[in-house]
């Protein structure tokens, strides 16, 4: 059977309660820390490894909730949600693919922000590549990811990890 490849707002609120992998299974996080507005393409090929992708989008609007308190008059998104978004998106792969457990970021071995998401965006684009997939007792996602703003790639994260664990045994995060 063919699995969904693109989810609509309505379907990630749907995960963030979760409905969609099932109770103690893989959700994302409900607003304001849903850092995206929709997936348009996830997929267990692709990517720039060639073992699945997971690409979303978030429309920026000046009215979002960390405008106005990072900073005030001086307002720019924290690059930690953008990196959060990637570690959501890393997460939601791995329910999306099957696997039980609740998700948690793990880590993620190098970040590079080469710019910043201001009020004056329109959209952002983010990317998730999958490196490796561990589906045994221990399930890890490693993947690389990026964040476009209008187009033009300003975030780049290596090695994110995030695992799946049993509810007696999550880790914190």
């Amino acid at each position: 059977m063919a699995r969904q490849s693109s989810f609509t707002y309505e379907e990630l609120l749907a995960c963030g309660r979760g409905e969609l992998f099932g109770p103690g299974n893989a959700q994302l996080p409900l607003p304001p820390m849903l850092m995206f507005d929709r997936i348009t393409s996830i997929g267990e090929d692709g990517g720039a490894y060639g073992k699945g992708h997971v690409l979303a989008e978030l429309d920026v609007r000046p009215d979002l909730w960390f405008f106005p308190c990072h900073f005030a008059g001086d307002p720019v998104m924290p690059g930690c949600l953008g990196l959060d978004a990637l570690w959501q998106m890393t997460g939601f792969f791995l329910g999306w693919g099957g696997s039980s457990g609740r998700g948690r970021a793990l880590g993620v071995g190098e970040v590079k922000f080469s710019d910043q998401v201001l009020p004056t965006v329109k959209k952002v684009v983010y990317g998730v590549d999958l490196k490796r997939v561990f589906r045994s007792k221990l399930v890890l996602g490693i993947a690389d990811g990026w964040l476009e703003a209008d187009g033009r790639r300003i975030y780049e994260a290596k090695d994110m990890r995030v695992g799946l664990f049993q509810a007696d045994a999550a880790a914190g995060g």
